[in-house]
Formats: C-alpha cells, structure tokens, sequence
C-alpha cells in the first residue's frame, strides 16, 4: 500500500503524527537558519543584533514566498493523486520547480534594489544602516536555492513521503550552523566578517540542502517524476499553484508585514525595544511552527479526502487538528510564562531588554491557543478550496486587527499597547474562523 492511499485509510490519530513530526523537524530546522544568526550575531553586540532583527522581515519574505508557493505544489499533487490522476501530479510536480526557479530570480533582483530603501523607513543611524545592509545584501542570494529546496519538499511531502524532507532541511541547517561562528568570528582559516559571514552560511546552507534535495527528487524512485524533456510552462496551472499557496504565503509574509511595523512603531520608543521584539519574535515563530508544521501534515490529508470526497475523513482531521494545535500553542504558553528571563538570556538580554521583555512577553502569550485555532480553520478553508476564507482569516490576524490596533493602542496607552494588540487579534480571528467553519463545513 502507499502512503498516498494511507492518506485515504490509515487510522487519522497515528496518521497526523506520522505526517506531523518529519515537517515539524524539517520546520524547526529551517527556522534556526535566523535564530542561529540572531544567537551569534548577539554575542558581536547589540547593534549587529538589531540589524539582523530589522533584517528579519525580509529574511520572511524569502522564505514565506517559498513555502507558499511549496504549498501551491503540495496541494495539487496530493489531490491529484487523491483523484488517481497521476500525470496531472507529475505535471504540477514539474511545472512547480520551473517557477520557483523563475520567481526565486524575480524576487532577487527585487529585493537587492529595495533594499536601502527598506531601511531608509527606519533608520537613521548610518552605522547601524551599513550593517544592515551588509547582512541583508549578501542573504538574498538564497531566494532560488530556498524556493526550489521547500518545492522539492512539498512535492515530497504531498506524495505521503515526510521524512526525505526532514533529512534534507537538517544537511543544510548542520552547514549553517558550523559555518556560522567561523564566518562572524573568523574562527580557525576563515575571515572575520560579522554579520556578512552569517549571511554567507545562510545561503550556502539553503543552496548546500537544495543541490541534495534535486538529487533525492531526480535520482531516488519517488510517487511523482519529473520530466522536463519536451516541457512547456502551463501557465493556468502555475496560477491555481499561486491561487492554492497564497493562504500560507500570506500567513507567512504577513508576520513580515507585521514586524515591519511593530520595528517602525517600537523604534520609536527604543532600539532596545527593537531589539527585544526580534528575538521574542524568533522565540514565538518556535512555537508556531510548531502549528505550521502541523497543518504541513494536516493539510495534505485534508486535501486528499477532499478530492476522494472522503468527508468524514476530512473533517476528522480537522478536529484532531484543533486539539493538536491547542496542545502545542498551550505548552508554549506555560513555557513562556514560566522562563522569560531565561528565553531573553540566550540573546545576552542586559537589564533594559529585561525590564521591557518580561511583562511584554507574558501578555503577548495570552493569544497562542487562539492563534492555533485560527490557523487550523485557515487551513481547512484551504483545503477545500475556499481560498477566499482562507485569506481572511490569515488577514485578519496579522494585519486587518492587529496593525491598526497595535498603532493606535502604542498612541494611546504607550509601548504596552503594541504587546496587547497581539491577543485582542488573536481572539477575534479564532471566533471568526470557528463560525465559518461551522457554515461552510455543514454544505459539504
């Protein structure tokens, strides 16, 4: 039997945690990628510490484009498969790679231009703008490797096979992480290069994991092949692959979005407070791929039983997705609540990062288990091709309620008022998803 089918039969609890762990592995290994630049970069100072943290967004925005349009492609190739159309997966296989190499080259040209402009919105501070900019010059160059790496992971990942995937993330997180400190501290025969050597390890740790993954999708005997003899780009299907992932891109950029203008309000108040947002902010992403990378197991068996009309199926999953996404967003709660000081330690927080750190954090958590829901009704809207509720819910969250709220709350109350922005969104998205759920789901 194959893990396709598995999708359509295997009991749904042990079926979610099979498809759940390799993604979530994969997802925190990709993750690292900016939180091991942030950890190393922090022990060269402050300063570089607050140019990877202004950096962030961007960094975001690469990977958010690749995994949304990852998405695109997981989704596709699993319905067909669902539907026991198998030429129709293996085109959406091939179509996919060809333009995530296509939108890997658009968007690093693009970005290399706006990138002094980006800054320019923040900053004045010439010291801190080169160093910026340093960093951010040099990282995207890994747009094509991490498009076409998170491709070739969905297309896996929607063939039922999770844990290739999780082994190529790893080979290319190990390449970071030892290369990190040797090129920001010129450790051993490498340069000192600070915030360009991590950069630099980003970049070759993606494209390292991204000449693997080609191997595995093009060598290996796999659910799908690849054929690019006597291709022709499908335009139509690129853009129901776009129309597909654009829940997940938006629920990826919008975090982007979202700390583009959390930078530019709290900078106003302190570069400290700058710097404690991006890393609390690589601390919360932690926890929420831990969510992500539960709909990265749900997702797929949802879209299977949609597309066998499985219904029963598809709606159990979804249950089991919400207790699931409870669990991980509660345990993040207590974790947070419990050890905040110790969490700001690894950022070698000194006392004024404390003092603006601890009470902030401890009201942002309010939101987490609301924020799992919510995510999980996005998904399901996903799945069963109601992108347009899909959008909304993921708009809502991070930008609808959240921006206007957290600029007005920071006016009216001061720096608290960003931090209580965040569970007042979180609260109104998951009544929102719940209620369209129970509309929706009551017509299939």
């Amino acid at each position: 039997m194959t893990q396709a089918n598995k999708m359509g039969t295997q009991k749904m609890l042990p079926l979610i945690f099979n498809m759940t762990w390799p993604p979530f592995c994969s997802m925190m290994m990709a993750y690292s990628y900016n939180l091991v630049d942030s950890m190393f970069v922090s022990w060269a100072g402050h300063d570089e510490l607050a140019a990877v943290s202004l950096a962030f967004p961007l960094n975001t925005f690469m990977v958010a484009c690749a995994i949304g349009f990852g998405v695109g492609i997981n989704v596709l190739v699993s319905r067909h498969l669902g539907e026991k159309d198998q030429p129709a997966a293996d085109e959406a296989a091939t179509n996919g790679l060809v333009m995530a190499a296509l939108i890997g080259v658009f968007f690093n040209v693009l970005l290399l231009l706006l990138a002094k402009p980006y800054f320019t919105i923040f900053l004045d501070d010439p010291s801190l703008m080169d160093l910026s900019l340093q960093y951010t010059r040099i990282l995207t160059f890994m747009m094509v490797p991490v498009m076409l790496q998170i491709g070739i992971q969905k297309i896996l990942q929607g063939t039922g096979n999770m844990i290739a995937p999780m082994w190529l993330q790893m080979s290319g997180v190990i390449f970071n992480f030892v290369l990190d400190p040797a090129l920001i501290f010129g450790w051993g025969p490498f340069p000192e290069l600070g915030v360009r050597g991590a950069a630099i390890a980003t970049v070759f740790g993606y494209t390292f994991s991204g000449a693997l993954s080609f191997y595995v999708l093009l060598c290996r005997k796999q659910k799908v092949k690849v054929r690019f003899k006597g291709y022709k780009l499908n335009f139509p299907q690129a853009g129901e692959t776009i129309k597909i992932g654009m829940p997940s891109f938006l629920m990826n950029v919008l975090g982007a979005v979202m700390v583009s203008v959390a930078n530019a309000v709290l900078v106003g108040f302190s570069i400290t407070a700058v710097s404690f947002f991006g890393a609390y902010f690589k601390v919360q992403q932690i926890v929420e791929r831990g969510v992500n990378s539960l709909v990265q197991g749900v997702l797929p068996i949802m879209s299977f039983n949609y597309g066998a009309k499985d219904y029963g199926r598809l709606h159990q999953a979804f249950r089991l997705g919400i207790i699931f996404a409870v669990i991980i967003m509660g345990l993040g709660t207590i974790f947070i609540l419990l050890f905040p000081e110790l969490i700001l330690s690894i950022f070698k927080a000194d006392a004024a990062m404390i003092e603006i750190g601890v009470p902030a954090m401890r009201i942002m958590v309010i939101g987490y288990v609301f924020a799992g829901v919510g995510i999980i009704c996005a998904t399901y809207m996903q799945a069963i091709k109601n992108i347009r509720q899909s959008i909304i819910i993921n708009l809502l969250r991070q930008a609808i309620v959240l921006l206007p709220l957290m600029v007005i709350l920071a006016q009216v109350i001061g720096i608290h008022g960003v931090w209580i922005a965040y569970p007042v969104a979180e609260i109104v998205t998951c009544i929102y998803g719940l209620a369209k759920f129970k509309q929706v789901s009551g017509r299939l």
